[in-house]
């Protein structure tokens, strides 16, 4: 009768013991892989969500997919290079500025405070904030030094520079990756891993594609009309309307709208009236108009204060791979909830999703790179 009786838990264990150690070591290679890995996580991000935007343009050409990609990704980078890495570099140029000038840049703001006519018991108190915030902020900017401000800037160029090796290679190779990595999963659950990624998918062009595009354009168009009516450091003025208008719920027009009031108290109500009219006819009419309606089957359907949320949040956790990383997060969390309806409703749920109806192949829902 012993004899017969399964085998307990410790012998179950050591029969297993050379699938345990493997699993552990494997374990432990990807958390030094994590590791190696984690000073280039923006990097990284970027390159998966440039791929995204990219994606689009690489279709275009079908079989040809290295020549495809390398356009793509040319597409992508070349404004982002001439217009948020020079508006960057002007960013923290004027930042070094204003701690090199301080006290300059602290006379204009009592001059400018004191030409609005003021009452005197709020002229000090105003007066008293500024006078605080400049005795605290700036000298901790100032404190970072020279050699931290390096480091920072060499790892931020060493990271776009993967990024665009990452977002070429995905683009290019996407497709294999994803069947590779379908072919661990047991074959009973590779439909529904394959469908998952269908959904992710679909959610990420929505956050993505449509936002990005339409930043990219308003980015751009705000350069020629910035230029036009004769503002000053131009390119980080559209750095912050490209940064604006990526973040749902967020806009350009909180850049417009302090430089219409600028505009206003330098030159009066018509010039900021026709500066803030043009600049918003030319700037957001193309693309509110024509760019996102022509992208809506790329919508996400994650409510727009969510993403918010998860863009802003992510950014204050893991600085620029977390403002693009925490709404991957966000995403999968919601496709996996779509995964759990289709179990619970079948038929019901995959209606709502007409390109989610017959997954057809393992390979099909690749998350980068597939032929649509």
């Amino acid at each position: 009768m012993l004899l017969n009786q399964p085998p307990d838990g410790v012998s179950q264990l050591i029969a297993s013991r050379w699938k345990i150690g493997a699993a552990l070591a494997v374990a432990v290679l990807l958390y030094f892989a994590f590791l190696i890995l984690l000073p280039l996580a923006d990097g990284i991000v970027l390159g998966l969500v440039f791929a995204y935007i990219a994606r689009p343009i690489r279709m275009k050409f079908k079989t040809r997919k290295k020549l495809g990609s390398m356009v793509a990704s040319l597409c992508i980078f070349i404004p982002i290079i001439f217009i948020i890495g020079a508006g960057i570099v002007e960013i923290l140029n004027q930042i070094s500025w204003i701690i090199d000038h301080q006290a300059a840049v602290l006379g204009g703001i009592f001059d400018f405070v004191r030409s609005l006519d003021i009452p005197e018991m709020y002229l000090e108190r105003i007066n008293t904030v500024v006078w605080n915030l400049f005795s605290s902020l700036l000298p901790a900017f100032g404190s970072i030094g020279l050699v931290s401000y390096a480091q920072s800037i060499g790892l931020f160029a060493i990271n776009f520079i993967v990024s665009i090796f990452f977002c070429y290679f995905l683009l290019a190779d996407g497709d294999r990756l994803y069947c590779a990595m379908l072919s661990v999963v047991p074959g009973e659950y590779q439909g529904t891993v394959n469908r998952y990624f269908a959904h992710l998918d679909l959610i990420l062009k929505g956050i993505f594609i449509g936002n990005a595009y339409a930043a990219l354009f308003v980015s751009v168009t705000s350069v020629v009309v910035l230029y036009a009516f004769g503002l000053p450091h131009v390119l980080a003025l559209a750095t912050l309307i490209f940064i604006a208008s990526i973040i749902p719920l967020f806009a350009g027009y909180m850049v417009l709208v302090p430089l219409s009031v600028l505009r206003y108290f330098e030159y009066g109500f018509d010039s900021a009236l026709l500066f803030f009219v043009v600049s918003s006819l030319v700037i957001y009419g193309p693309p509110e108009l024509l760019l996102r309606p022509f992208l809506t089957s790329y919508k996400s359907k994650i409510h727009p204060m969510l993403l918010m949320l998860a863009f802003l949040g992510g950014a204050f956790v893991g600085g620029v791979a977390g403002f693009f990383a925490a709404p991957i997060l966000l995403g999968a969390l919601v496709a996996a909830y779509k995964i759990y309806q289709e179990n619970i409703r079948p038929g019901q749920a995959r209606d709502q999703d007409p390109e989610l109806t017959n997954p057809g192949s393992s390979c099909r829902a690749e998350p980068v790179g597939k032929a649509e």
